[in-house]
């Protein structure tokens, strides 16, 4: 199985985070991790689950490197059945009202385009004093025991 770690950041925190979750749950598989301004639509994959990581900017917006992508795909609305993945969002509660918007409109985009998400969506917020890895990282070792558990 291929996994492909997708991110939309402004300050760089999504792409360490999908760097530590790989080093961590990547070994045996095939991985990459892409910032969502290199990569289109057309470029995902069936055979390829996807993380997407991605934080919350202004009033609960995408990063802007993430919104040519986000676009892209609510214009062109493919069909992404048969693809798999799961969201992970990187938030503060010091903004309760916009909390971790940005990956909730990911995931519902992913979702309206059919494709399937695996477990829930993992959240992080930056007002603790935890480390987001030490959310995320058990978390996608979650997701990948459920995808294993669905393969067999």
């Amino acid at each position: 199985m291929k996994l492909h770690f997708l991110y939309g950041t402004e300050t760089g925190n999504s792409e360490m985070l999908c760097e530590d979750i790989e080093a961590e749950v990547g070994s045996g598989f095939e991985t990459a991790v892409t910032c969502f301004s290199d990569f289109a639509p057309s470029d995902l994959d069936v055979k390829t689950f996807y993380f997407i990581v991605t934080s919350t900017y202004g009033s609960g917006d995408l990063p802007t490197n993430t919104v040519p992508f986000y676009d892209a795909l609510a214009a062109e609305k493919p069909d992404l059945k048969g693809l798999q993945f799961a969201v992970f969002g990187l938030g503060d509660m010091v903004f309760a009202e916009t909390f971790n918007q940005g990956s909730q409109k990911m995931m519902e985009l992913f979702l309206a385009c059919g494709a399937q998400m695996v477990g829930e969506r993992g959240i992080y917020d930056a007002s603790t004093a935890e480390m987001p890895e030490d959310t995320a990282v058990p978390w996608a070792q979650d997701i990948l025991t459920q995808l294993q558990s669905k393969a067999a």
